[in-house]
């Protein structure tokens, strides 16, 4: 996997995708929060794909992408808060959602 061709809407919908299926549900009020952040086109196609990867294409996506977009410690920042809106949408932060929360902070780190 040498680039991925997606725009910084792109990623940050699979980025919110791949933390939101970390209980293995995706309901209702987190699809509403990705969908407020990108549009339903957007929205649609990046789920398509997300179904298609497994966890660990989905990971090397991210890294990379996040590498080609030039994501510095405050993009990173600005994402891991719009992730911790994403879990608490529903009213609870469960421990999936925590360790999740906790792997990507650790992920991010590396960039």
């Amino acid at each position: 996997m040498k680039t991925i061709d997606w725009t910084r809407d792109e990623l940050v919908a699979y980025i919110l995708l791949f933390a939101a299926h970390s209980d293995f549900k995706e309901d209702n009020h987190e699809r509403n929060v990705i969908i407020s952040k990108v549009d339903m086109q957007t929205f649609q196609e990046i789920h398509d794909e997300f179904d298609s990867d497994n966890d660990y294409q989905g990971i090397q996506k991210i890294m990379l992408s996040l590498r080609q977009h030039g994501y510095d410690k405050d993009d990173v920042e600005i994402l891991l808060a719009d992730i911790k809106v994403l879990f608490f949408s529903d009213g609870e932060f469960n421990v999936n959602e925590q360790n999740m929360l906790r792997s990507l902070e650790r992920l991010f780190k590396t960039l």
